[in-house]
């Protein structure tokens, strides 16, 4: 399987707190829920799109404590295309600390992960998708187990929050596979990895 990953991101690289209703206050966080409303028709479209080719799915223990408490049990979610969708693929989460996960067919990868994602990604078809789980992204790009990676970047600086990328880390180069932008400015911009980049030499 192909691993591949979709966040939605601010201007300034937040992605804490996109939700709705967004009760993640983590370090003095205030400013959830700017996802509200971004993005017209057609990004919901390709959102949606997105969940109902996965062949599995692989969550951050607090994304997916997040979905089961929404998509894995409100009816009105489950009933949506992306709760189908999440409901009849398998799902996986990386976690050392969670224990019987309440959502039924959900397997526990407590043991070595990057064995365990390898192992996953080894089926012939399809995709292993990744879905918020900023913590997760980032190892998995630190262990070279990312395929392709789509950022929705939503038109706002939040000046706050948590960053997929932080301020200090790995270097990483990218190689721009599709982009797009929408009517409300939202723009959708799918990566392929590309070993590190290259820096300028005197």
């Amino acid at each position: 399987m192909k691993l591949t990953t979709m966040t939605q991101v601010t201007l300034d690289g937040v992605m804490q707190g996109n939700g709705a209703t967004s009760d993640d206050r983590r370090n003095g966080f205030t400013r959830g829920g700017w996802a509200l409303g971004a993005g017209d028709d057609s990004t919901r479209d390709l959102i949606t799109e997105t969940y109902e080719r996965a062949a599995a799915f692989l969550f951050g223990r607090r994304t997916y404590e997040l979905f089961a408490g929404s998509w894995g049990t409100v009816d009105a979610m489950r009933a949506h295309p992306i709760g189908v969708a999440l409901e009849q693929a398998p799902r996986y989460v990386a976690s050392t600390t969670l224990g019987a996960p309440a959502w039924a067919r959900t397997t526990v990868l407590d043991g070595d992960l990057a064995d365990a994602v390898r192992e996953l990604k080894a089926a012939p078809d399809g995709e292993l998708q990744v879905h918020g789980s900023g913590a997760l992204v980032r190892w998995l790009l630190e262990h070279d187990l990312v395929d392709e990676l789509t950022l929705i970047t939503v038109p706002v600086v939040l000046g706050q929050g948590g960053r997929l990328f932080p301020e200090n880390g790995p270097d990483r180069a990218l190689d721009l596979l599709e982009s797009r932008v929408d009517s409300k400015g939202v723009t959708i911009q799918v990566y392929r990895p590309a070993g590190r980049p290259h820096y300028a030499t005197a």
